[in-house]
């Protein structure tokens, strides 16, 4: 039995129960449809067939989730740092116990590569147990002494907060978000996108076994611009933590001003890779191909810019050319396959429209350029020379799997040319002049900026963007900034003086 057919027959199994009982709401640890009993279908972009009936939320089944995260809200703020722990620890456990699962779900699901979704879900793992251990020192704080006073610092969970995650790494993404939300103190309501969301019920089904008491953590699935709003606009929920397109964030903000709700937003990137004429040639093609191509280029920190010295053009760009060729586009689940299709068919038509308007605004298509004739939403891996930097090739995030080459030739020229754009997420630079590197890294207008690597992630670190790009940080320490309310209090240490008002 080859891989692929070997890794359909699981899928088989693992999949049943959703296409005959769909994927349900998850509230209060249990199964619900909508009050509506609307729902809509989850297709799987490889071949365009539904894979099963997903639970339509209306504002009344947000009230319901909202309702029992409240309830549950004192009981797990309170419980033990160490007890919450254990808690997401067995969590992580038992991610690892299904991670074949979650990775063949995700990937039927999201048409993700599954040689890319195994490890999605291993991450998932690792994100819990990073925040577990910290959720004992979570409330920690300092102590600040002043003239007559001590004070002392603490942080307390900020309440009901809600998580909204996008599809492309579906799994991942969420346990980013929820497991420091979790370690924090605050419950959860989980709105997984529509276009993929049957990892988020496996994560909540997870919490149950883990002992998650019920409430701790709910999910609701629907549309935006229904189940989505009524849980921004809600007003017990205290903050909202958001993955996706710029638009939607925009509009999330203006949903959550009434109730003054905080916000964290991970949103679009155009993100350049600067190639100098000192870089390590075979290093930096394998980083550009590697950031570009995986995931299907539907990942926020893509390097889709190459902004690559004018002295290596010639030579670089053969040779990137004829990696993309080879790139293997295929089905999600055959672990050879390093292309898969893309989310929906909406997509694939916006993708498509880029490689109409590249020729059209003067670029040149060197590789690719088309989508492919199958059942499902197939594009070919995409190369387009020629570009200019004002082009809308270059300065709109396309999500795709299509890289736009611009060339420079002098420092300031390629500062400016990365610059050039209303995003800042990621950018990557690739020189061995050290000075160089830093000057560069220095000037670049991003939040995470990566020197002779590709995007290599560490939770100690911080996540996050500048411009268009986002709004706070994730990882590390930060994670808890957002989910949790900063505490003073001042002890008197005797009898300082009061100033007295009012005496005769």
């Amino acid at each position: 039995m080859t891989a692929l057919n070997s890794n359909l027959s699981k899928l088989k199994k693992f999949i049943s129960r959703y296409e005959s009982s769909g994927v349900m709401n998850h509230i209060h640890g249990q199964s619900f449809p909508s009050r509506s009993g609307e729902t809509f279908s989850t297709v799987s972009p490889f071949d365009a067939n539904p894979i099963c009936e997903v639970a339509k939320s209306s504002q009344n089944d947000v009230a319901h989730a909202v309702s029992a995260a409240r309830a549950a809200f004192q009981m797990w703020r309170d419980m033990d740092g160490v007890a919450r722990k254990k808690i997401l620890h067995r969590m992580a456990d038992i991610i690892e116990e299904r991670a074949e699962e979650i990775a063949l779900c995700e990937s039927w699901d999201s048409g993700q590569p599954i040689r890319y979704m195994s490890k999605a879900a291993v991450r998932g793992a690792e994100n819990f147990r990073y925040f577990a251990d910290r959720a004992p020192a979570a409330r920690d704080g300092q102590s600040l002494p002043s003239p007559g006073l001590l004070n002392v610092t603490t942080r307390v969970p900020i309440g009901p907060v809600a998580v909204i995650t996008p599809w492309n790494t579906p799994f991942m993404l969420s346990t980013w978000k929820i497991a420091p939300a979790l370690a924090s103190g605050c419950t959860v309501v989980h709105k997984p996108a529509e276009l993929a969301p049957i990892t988020a019920k496996i994560l909540a089904e997870i919490g149950d076994l883990a002992g998650l008491p019920p409430g701790v953590l709910n999910v609701i699935n629907g549309y935006g611009e229904e189940a989505g709003v009524a849980l921004t606009k809600h007003h017990d929920i205290r903050a909202v933590s958001f993955v996706g397109e710029g638009r939607t964030g925009a509009a999330i903000m203006k949903q959550g001003a009434d109730t003054l709700k905080r916000v964290h937003f991970e949103l679009g990137g155009k993100n350049p890779v600067i190639v100098f004429d000192d870089a390590d040639i075979e290093r930096a093609l394998d980083a550009v191909i590697f950031m570009i191509y995986s995931l299907n280029g539907e990942r926020c920190t893509s390097s889709s810019r190459l902004i690559l010295h004018k002295s290596l053009a010639g030579k670089f760009i053969a040779r990137l050319c004829k990696r993309t060729e080879h790139i293997k586009v295929g089905h999600p689940l055959d672990p050879a396959t390093e292309l898969g299709p893309l989310i929906h068919k909406t997509h694939l038509e916006k993708v498509q429209l880029y490689l109409e308007i590249a020729p059209e605004e003067g670029a040149d298509i060197a590789v690719g350029g088309h989508t492919i004739e199958r059942k499902g939403w197939f594009v070919q891996p995409t190369v387009i020379t020629g570009v200019r930097p004002e082009m809308r090739v270059a300065q709109e995030e396309i999500f795709g799997p299509v890289l736009v080459v611009i060339p420079f030739e002098e420092e300031e020229e390629a500062i400016k040319i990365a610059n050039r754009t209303r995003y800042g997420l990621a950018g990557y630079v690739w020189t061995n002049d050290l000075p160089r590197a830093l000057r560069v890294s220095d000037a670049m207008e991003a939040g995470m900026v990566w020197v002779n690597s590709e995007n290599v992630r560490h939770l100690s670190t911080p996540f996050g963007g500048m411009k268009d790009s986002g709004i706070g940080r994730d990882g590390g320490d930060w994670s808890f900034e957002f989910y949790m309310e900063q505490k003073h209090v001042a002890l008197s240490l005797g009898k300082h003086r009061i100033p007295k008002i009012g005496v005769e």
